[in-house]
């Protein structure tokens, strides 16, 4: 297991396709922002060259909706990631 600090709270790589994760680039994106820090996972994305963030809970989290449960991810994958790319999945560890 990886453990990765960013923004005060840990996280543990479950996911690095293509080995895209880059802990500095990552960091310095989220370091001025709370907007993840409620989240249970942070899913990225490379599309057209950008990295794309996004925050999932737990499905029995009380702020779960269908548009950011993780039991989507893979939906989510389908319908919104460019096909094969580079992506990496973030999980909180509480």
């Amino acid at each position: 297991m990886k453990k990765i600090e960013l923004n005060k709270y840990n996280y543990e790589l479950i996911e690095n396709i293509d080995n895209c994760f880059n802990v500095e680039e990552i960091s310095e994106l989220i370091s001025d922002l709370d907007y993840f820090d409620n989240f249970d996972y942070i899913f990225g994305d490379y599309s057209y060259g950008k990295i794309r963030l996004k925050g999932f809970y737990e499905d029995n989290n009380p702020n779960v909706k269908s548009i950011n449960s993780i039991s989507l991810l893979d939906d989510y994958k389908i319908n919104y990631c460019s096909p094969g790319a580079k992506s990496f999945l973030l999980k909180k560890i509480k």
